[in-house]
């Protein structure tokens, strides 16, 4: 088991005078042999926090460490692997199955040899619920949910001691999630991975985390044990993002307060608003409280630590709006 964490890691793409800044500074720790859930709405930089540990995304500002040491100054064999969102675009469509994940395997060690590599293909294989005798298929040949499983087998094939899942059931039929967060939760306990599960569905991250934090806009602006965040919730967004999912006993349809109050739509990630970048969205900011200028001119992520969760809301001890308010 290892230590990952994200150290004021900012990625920034283009030039300085129409860039983006895709990650702002994000500190995040993945502790050893615990799962971090990862939400945020699409765009919010989930994705690109995880690319840049794995080398896939530029790391612009600040570290990324696996057990103190800066992943760019590994050799070797990295253990930290990432399984990706789609299954269909993750494997080459012309190399079996077998094949493609013995490609992952570390050279030398106990897979020494073609009978070995073979032998370790085919407990890797069973491992994730596949007959052995899928080693001689091609991608195509597979379900989406069987990719999956052989996109997780090739992603252990590493070694690894961390493993990022990349919103690994949003491209699976709902039957199918199930089973493959089954497996994940089993085969992280089994071997005792240090896991940071990426998602934009709060019941998934329920389901497999031991730690939840929300991402908006480039930045962590709540993070907590997972049953603390998901039933008391500090910052205005993670309230949202929880009013959002559906529920048996919630309408399908239902007004949630005054829709002129703030702007449902999230701000332009290339010219982010000043103060705190949720404040033209938030039902407990300027647009619903004309007394509270403090959002438009003060950034409170420079002191969310003092905060529960480490929210960053200057009004992050507030309950919600009483009146319907989204919040």
């Amino acid at each position: 088991m290892s230590e990952l964490v994200f150290e004021q890691v900012s990625v920034r793409y283009g030039t300085r005078r129409s860039g983006l800044t895709a990650v702002d500074g994000v500190s995040l720790t993945v502790p050893s042999g615990h799962v971090v859930g990862l939400v945020g709405e699409s765009g919010s930089g989930k994705s690109t926090l995880a690319r840049s540990a794995v080398g896939l995304a530029p790391v612009t500002a600040g570290r990324v460490l696996l057990d103190g040491t800066d992943v760019r100054h590994l050799a070797g064999r990295r253990p930290l692997q990432m399984v990706f969102q789609d299954p269909y675009s993750s494997l080459d469509p012309r190399m079996r199955i077998g094949a493609s994940i013995s490609e992952a395997m570390p050279r030398g060690g106990g897979t020494k040899g073609a009978r070995a590599r073979r032998a370790e293909v085919a407990r890797l294989l069973e491992l994730v619920n596949l007959d052995p005798d899928r080693a001689g298929m091609l991608p195509a040949q597979l379900s989406g949910g069987q990719r999956q499983r052989v996109a997780l087998a090739r992603a252990l094939a590493g070694q690894p001691k961390v493993v990022i899942a990349d919103e690994i059931t949003s491209a699976l039929d709902v039957s199918v999630q199930g089973a493959v967060l089954n497996l994940v939760r089993d085969v992280r306990r089994q071997l005792g991975l240090s896991m940071l599960f990426i998602s934009h569905n709060l019941a998934v991250v329920r389901y497999l985390s031991d730690i939840i934090a929300v991402m908006y806009l480039g930045r962590i602006v709540e993070a907590g044990p997972a049953e603390q965040v998901l039933s008391d919730p500090r910052h205005p967004y993670t309230r949202e993002l929880l009013s959002a999912a559906p529920s048996w006993h919630t309408p399908l349809f239902e007004e949630t307060g005054d829709p002129g109050a703030a702007d449902p739509e999230p701000s332009d990630p290339h010219h982010p608003p000043a103060g705190c970048r949720y404040h033209p969205r938030c039902a407990l900011g300027p647009f619903a409280r004309a007394d509270r200028d403090l959002c438009r001119t003060t950034d409170p992520a420079q002191d969310a630590g003092r905060r529960p969760h480490r929210a960053a809301c200057h009004f992050a001890g507030e309950p919600a709006e009483p009146n319907g308010a989204r919040a």
